[in-house]
């Protein structure tokens, strides 16, 4: 069968599942739904009086929605079932990001349209977010940082964070929180050692 026929009998397919459910008056089962949670550690005191926005990380289209992605090979990618995050992602790690920075004492942190009177954009790129169990099961999170001079236009340092933490296939949400604990703790710390002054 051609490639384009192989996708109308898949299209066919779903379309039938679809009209099944609704016959039957079946409802999908609910997902249950995580978040992830942010450190408070020292700052130092330089950057307290900063006014620092976070603009939405970018990321590729299967790290863009509140699915949970599982990493099957090195180019192999999937969702884990019944569970989802309590938002998109980069809507959740854009929040908490910013909660981590008010969380150690930097008082001017803001989110796109608050109305600040910027000094500096942390711009973030979401790389990687998932659960690997290509060889190990592990959690997996990588995000790229690039602070910018918001008077200027100079971008005035950049950097790329990355933790892994085991996972068991109970918890596998956990171990994502876990190494975007790290990630999250030591963008923070990057921040308040003079990268943002």
């Amino acid at each position: 069968m051609s490639t384009v026929g192989r996708v109308a009998m898949f299209g066919l397919a779903l379309m039938l599942s679809g009209c099944g459910t609704a016959l039957t008056g079946a409802t999908p089962e609910p997902l249950d739904t995580v978040t992830l949670n942010v450190g408070k550690s020292p700052m130092q005191s330089r950057t307290s009086r900063l006014q620092i926005l976070i603009p939405e990380p970018k990321a590729i289209k299967i790290f863009d929605s509140q699915n949970i992605v599982v990493a099957t090979s090195s180019i192999g990618l999937e969702y884990l079932a019944a569970v989802q995050w309590a938002d998109r992602l980069p809507s959740l790690v854009q929040v908490k990001l910013a909660e981590a920075l008010q969380n150690n004492g930097v008082a001017g942190v803001g989110l796109p349209g608050q109305g600040l009177a910027i000094d500096y954009q942390l711009i973030t790129e979401i790389r990687d977010f998932s659960i690997r169990v290509d060889g190990g099961d592990r959690a997996s999170v990588s995000i790229y940082v690039k602070l910018l001079n918001d008077r200027n236009g100079e971008v005035v340092a950049t950097k790329i964070f990355e933790a892994e933490t085991p996972a068991v296939s109970t918890d596998y949400p956990a171990a994502l929180n876990a190494a975007f604990l790290d990630v999250s703790t030591a963008i923070v710390d990057w921040v308040g050692k003079g990268n943002a002054r």
